[in-house]
């Protein structure tokens, strides 16, 4: 009998996994944008991306790197599923510089950028009845992939009171023997924390006694500018297993690049004694490449690039935080509980009670959007209803104009006395 219907089908599924992604959510708070009726220009503070903002021009070093990688003509074929040796190698160098011990190109695996990485690390720890430790704030891409995985998701809570800390005792609670490893974000996003070298050894020492992996997301490693200085997980590598995630997006500016890492930090060998390491490789080798292209011009931008090109970036972020941190203060029924210490974000949140008719996160960024032609980010999209991310990485004329929009649409929406 002929069939009555194709065999094939909308998926879903895949639906739900792409509502939690950040330009999905993006995508549906611009459709309230109308500019030529609010007369004002639309400020996007809403994603981690200031490349489009002169004062965050990348160095010229890149330029350089990736005209010596085409002029070569050597990077024009298929590279080798984990990744070129030079480029590996000099990330190894790179990551080598904050360790108490050396990698070497084995330790490192490259990635088409680091969401690329999150979703083969899920892809390498996937097994039925596997369970896996997400922040909670997290970044939306971890729970978007985590919906294609066999690995149950479980959350554990990151404290505001305690400047974004984790709740260790969450942690302890939440594990069990199926418990593959725990997901930290460091320096945070979305909440724009840096850990303490203290609290990290706790994280490690607990990691060791629960027998978990540690997945430590370090994009925006080294872009710190408060009190706390960076220190990468991978220094705690001899407590537990360590393998992290970086990507040249955001310390070197260039996000549409769509280059990353995974590195391992595991002297005492253990992912290669479990074979997990071998898995790493087979989950690349049927995966998809970052450019070779990129590849040839990675130890020309790990040797050249100049501190002093970090050093500004940093100090325009730190500039950037404290004038939006501080004004912040002048707007009614926002609050930011924790001063941003690194990455570009910050976590704000709404006291709903005060408005008149915002009826939650959501709500609050979609009239925003229509009345002051301004994204925020909702906070329901990486685990925490009534609050917004928001990006304080802009020009400063930006931030100022996007301050006084904030306060007169709180102030329109106030409930009255």
């Amino acid at each position: 009998m002929e069939k009555q219907e194709w065999g094939f089908k909308e998926n879903h599924e895949l639906h739900a996994a792409a509502s939690f992604t950040i330009r999905n959510i993006l995508e549906a708070i611009m459709g309230n944008i109308d500019e030529t009726a609010t007369g004002k220009p639309m400020i996007h503070l809403g994603h981690g991306d200031p490349s489009v903002y002169p004062c965050f021009k990348p160095s010229p070093v890149l330029e350089e790197a990736l005209v010596q990688s085409i002029q070569s003509t050597q990077f024009n074929g298929y590279p080798a599923g984990v990744g070129i040796i030079p480029a590996r190698r000099a990330i190894a160098e790179y990551l080598t510089r904050d360790l108490p011990y050396e990698l070497t190109a084995d330790d490192v695996f490259l990635t088409a950028g680091a969401n690329h990485a999150i979703e083969v690390v899920l892809t390498f720890l996937s097994r039925p009845g596997a369970n896996i430790l997400f922040p909670r704030p997290n970044y939306p891409i971890y729970e978007a992939r985590a919906r294609f995985s066999p690995l149950e998701v479980r959350h554990f809570d990151l404290l505001p009171e305690k400047g974004w800390e984790v709740d260790l005792d969450g942690v302890k609670a939440l594990a069990d023997e199926n418990t593959v490893a725990i997901v930290l974000i460091n320096p945070g996003n979305p909440c724009g924390n840096v850990f303490t070298i203290d609290h990290m050894r706790k994280i490690a020492e607990l990691a060791r006694e629960l027998r978990i992996l540690v997945i430590a997301d370090e994009v925006y490693a080294h872009q710190v500018f408060g009190q706390k200085p960076f220190i990468p997980m991978g220094v705690f590598g001899d407590i537990a297993p360590v393998v992290t995630l970086g990507s040249l997006s955001k310390r070197w500016i260039i996000p549409g690049w769509r280059f990353g890492w995974i590195a391992i930090s595991d002297p005492n060998g253990i992912l290669r004694k479990t074979g997990l390491a071998e898995t790493i490789k087979s989950t690349l080798v049927i995966a998809a490449d970052p450019p070779t292209v990129i590849q040839g011009a990675i130890p020309y931008i790990m040797k050249n690039t100049p501190d002093s090109f970090f050093l500004n970036i940093n100090k325009i972020l730190k500039g950037a935080s404290d004038m939006f941190y501080e004004r912040l203060k002048e707007i009614p029924f926002v609050a930011c509980p924790h001063k941003p210490e690194g990455s570009m974000f910050a976590m704000v949140k709404l006291k709903l009670q005060a408005f008149d008719d915002v009826a939650d996160d959501t709500d609050f960024c979609m009239k925003l959007a229509k009345e002051e032609s301004m994204i925020l980010f909702p906070g329901y999209a990486v685990g925490m209803k009534n609050w917004v991310r928001v990006s304080f990485a802009a020009e400063p004329n930006v931030l100022q104009d996007a301050i006084v929009r904030l306060k007169a649409f709180c102030l329109r929406h106030a409930k009255q006395q």
